[in-house]
């Protein structure tokens, strides 16, 4: 380390106090570059690390299978946790599919119940978060993906809207980072779930010697099919997908995090070289005077490097508490997701990233200080301040023949006086610049993804064709409270929907006829514009073990179409357009045809478009109503005529369709952004200040120093009649060619920097984009972002400007 003690110390302490602008400048630098490292670094860690921990602790199932009890018995399926490769087993545990009701007929989400005597286990060991077990027929317990408000502790629900159907109490709810149910009874409970179109299945977990690929995972999955009779396996879920999932929401702010730490720690050098550069340039005296007095060379680099390093150490003590501030609501975000493990910064990412930016910031001094070092002690003393003789006279010509006042030709003149000094300014602002243009392209991009979500909250009026929704307003085909409609829904092993999945249609709703005049009613109904019908339910998928789910449209169905990234939406029946997820697990294309089967009907559909969709785990499907003859519309999205109050408009038609048998809920398209997106907006916003902010403060600190070597000129001028509004457009004249050329640089490689990272960050969720997402600029607004580099060189500028112009003509004539 660089010792501080004796006259080494006091010429360090020395030039940190007396160059303020400085000592400020480089410790807001390296603030903001250790700040958009730590958050990006505690990103990257809990992307990966809160399942794996979560996973040991319950010591989670490497694979879920769902087995047809009426083809293989249980002695049968305990013998496959014995088989090569298999460390572990628990079961077989009955499960059942089960279509939720709160006894009005409002439907929750279908939800795998597996049957379980308690929550302790060799595989799964499940966490009971509240209350208790279920002991008993009648009772339930649920898992913290299906729980909420509406179904808390002491709640019950309708095993299914059909007659007879069990009433079970919510006494528990317990946590499985296995998604393995969505909800736990007594074993001799399941049987009363189960229906003939949805009979009971058995269900056995594993973990095994080796799971860490797909590959590995599939080979033991392919010997336990073979284990058991042709037909009586169904389907299983590799723990993978489950990691996968979770990942799949904090991984896309990994790109952009990393995107802000780069542009930090890149602008925080050229900001830390320039600094130190610009002391030893304008210190020249004093690096003589201090040779003269017995300085080393290796002295003098060490107080030069020191100046900078001290105020650096602070920059970085601030950036790494305002790193962890900032990193908090990611972090929590991202707790949600896993719902196991309390996230915070790992204190070796603290420690690394302080330690790494004391390097860089060290490398970036050493150099000018090395010219300190090497200065003769006389050619120092002899030169002091000033620059080479007949530096930049060629551009005092050029811009004197210019018609302008003579003011604004001799500022705009006066940077190639000091040709390194405008390069780093002129790079300060083109990352000023780069910062904003990507900033204002990612904000874009992340509103447009939050609109693209959910394209049928762009209804105005919302018809559910089962009567009212479950508590809290939930339409039938959507998830109802406290559901996670993300990463547990769709693929559960045991033929229905996941834990978190939608609603399924099964058995609930109005009859067909009803349902038909229902959507009479809306199409006939004045102020109705554009009206269609939607099904979710679950099917089955040629490729994709267990439930899939899928969204059934009836009528015209583009005002509520995902936007496209291939292909078409849908146009017409036979047709299905797909996420980019499914592709990629089916390995299927567009023009391909898959088969789809729902309550026993099997079709095959023609693939016509990618959409962009990460529901249910990116594999939710989207097809038209009349490939299936057994589907009937849960929900009619309704878009009103202009001019047609929408609280008028639903109170009218609840009058028709209430006695239906449906009901009317109206809906705010503007409402429902997604939390995340909301943060990433927010930390987008307050990175992107932070280093417009610093490359203000690096015009700054340049501009200081021009005008402090350049006071007695200055006083000379003020001397024959130069006046002080003259004296603020001199000193801004100087920095408007560095503004200019910041613009026309950052600009385009703003353009291009968010370019390469939104399709990585869309890459990590596991989709493709669509041109709405990607298409973001237009000309009028990247011409604003251009003159930004104007703004960001002129705002630094200004303070020293009005200095110049007030400092009193005999004060700068007197000063050398």
């Amino acid at each position: 380390m660089i010792g501080l003690g004796g006259a080494l110390g006091r010429v360090v302490r020395s030039g940190v106090s007396r160059r303020r602008v400085q000592t400020v400048v480089i410790a807001l630098a390296t603030m903001m570059a250790v700040a958009s490292a730590v958050v990006a670094g505690s990103l990257v860690v809990a992307a990966n690390a809160p399942f794996d921990h979560a996973f040991a602790h319950q010591h989670g199932a490497h694979l879920s299978a769902q087995f047809d009890p009426g083809r293989v018995g249980a002695a049968d399926l305990a013998a496959t946790g014995h088989l090569t490769g298999v460390t572990v087993s628990a079961g077989p545990y009955p499960t059942a599919t089960m279509h939720p009701t709160d006894g009005r007929g409002g439907h929750f989400p279908a939800l795998t119940v597996a049957g379980r005597a308690g929550p302790h286990a060799a595989v799964d060991d499940l966490d009971l978060t509240s209350g208790r077990w279920a002991e008993k027929p009648g009772e339930i317990v649920l898992s913290t993906e299906f729980a909420g408000p509406d179904m808390a502790l002491g709640s019950t629900l309708t095993g299914s809207d059909a007659p007879g159907a069990p009433i079970l109490t919510v006494v528990g709810v317990a946590r499985s980072v296995s998604r393995t149910a969505g909800a736990w009874v007594t074993p001799d409970q399941v049987a009363a779930l189960a229906s003939t179109n949805e009979p009971a299945g058995s269900q056995m977990l594993y973990r095994f010697a080796a799971a860490g690929t797909d590959g590995k995972v599939a080979e033991r999955r392919a010997e336990i099919e073979s284990a058991v009779p042709a037909g009586a396996f169904l389907g299983a879920r590799s723990h993978l997908d489950t990691k996968r999932a979770a990942d799949g929401n904090a991984a896309p702010t990994i790109p952009f995090l990393t995107a802000f730490g780069v542009l930090g720690i890149a602008m925080s050098v050229i900001i830390v070289g320039s600094v130190v550069s610009g002391a030893v340039g304008t210190g020249l005296r004093r690096i003589g005077i201090l040779k003269a007095i017995g300085f080393t060379p290796r002295e003098v680099v060490r107080a030069y490097v020191a100046q900078a390093l001290v105020p650096a150490a602070v920059g970085i003590g601030l950036g790494v508490v305002l790193g962890n501030l900032m990193a908090l609501p990611l972090l929590a975000d991202t707790e949600q997701l896993y719902d196991d493990t309390s996230l915070s910064v790992a204190w070796w990412v603290d420690v690394l990233v302080a330690v790494g930016a004391l390097v860089v910031v060290g490398v970036a001094a050493l150099v000018p200080a090395l010219r300190a070092g090497r200065l003769r002690t006389i050619e120092a003393i002899a030169v002091g301040r000033a620059p080479r003789t007949g530096r930049g006279r060629w551009a005092y010509r050029v811009t004197g023949r210019l018609p302008l006042p003579r003011a604004l030709t001799y500022g705009l003149a006066s940077p190639f006086a000091h040709p390194v000094r405008s390069l780093a300014m002129v790079l300060a602002v083109v990352f000023g610049t780069v910062a904003a243009t990507f900033a204002v392209g990612l904000t874009a991009s992340l509103n447009a993804v939050g609109d693209a979500q959910d394209p049928e909250n762009r209804a105005a009026v919302t018809v559910i064709a089962g009567g009212a929704g479950g508590p809290g307003g939930a339409p039938a085909g959507g998830a109802g409270p406290g559901v996670n409609a993300g990463p547990a829904g769709g693929n559960a092993p045991a033929g229905g929907a996941g834990p978190g999945g939608g609603n399924a249609s099964a058995g609930g709703g109005p009859s067909p006829a009803d349902s038909a005049r229902i959507r009479d009613a809306v199409v006939a109904a004045p102020g109705t514009a554009t009206s269609y019908g939607m099904a979710s339910v679950d099917v089955t998928v040629t490729g994709i073990p267990g439930a899939v789910r899928a969204a059934l449209y009836q009528g015209d169905s583009r005002p509520g179409g995902y936007p496209m990234i291939a292909g078409h939406w849908l146009d017409g029946p036979g047709q299905v357009v797909v996420p980019t997820r499914f592709l990629a697990r089916t390995g299927t294309r567009i023009g391909d045809t898959i088969r789809v089967t729902h309550q026993g009907d099997a079709q095959g559909l023609r693939i016509v478009g990618e959409a962009f969709d990460t529901s249910d785990d990116g594999t939710r499907i989207h097809a038209d109503m009349a490939s299936f003859a057994s589907a009937r519309p849960d929900v009619y999205l309704i878009g009103l005529k202009p001019g047609v109050s929408r609280d008028r408009y639903a109170t009218d038609l609840a009058r028709v369709v209430e006695p239906l048998g449906g009901a009317v809920l109206g809906r705010d398209a503007s409402s429902g952004r997604d939390g995340l997106i909301l943060v990433l907006d927010a930390m987008a916003a307050l990175l992107t200040l932070m280093l417009v902010a610093v490359a203000g403060l690096g015009v700054l600190n340049s501009v200081v120093l021009d005008t402090r070597e350049r006071v007695h000129d200055l006083g000379v001028c003020k001397a024959l009649g130069m006046t002080p509004r003259q004296t603020v457009g001199l000193v801004l004249a100087s920095v408007v060619g560095i503004g200019v050329a910041g613009g026309l640089i950052g600009v385009p490689v703003g353009y291009a920097l968010h370019g390469y990272v939104v399709p990585r960050m869309g890459h990590a969720a596991g989709t493709n984009l669509p041109p709405s997402v990607l298409d973001v600029y237009d000309l009028p607004e990247l011409t604003l972002l251009g003159l930004a580099g104007v703004a960001i060189a002129a705002l630094g500028a200004l303070l020293p400007a009005t200095w110049a112009a007030r400092t009193r003509t005999a004060t700068a004539l007197r000063t050398e």
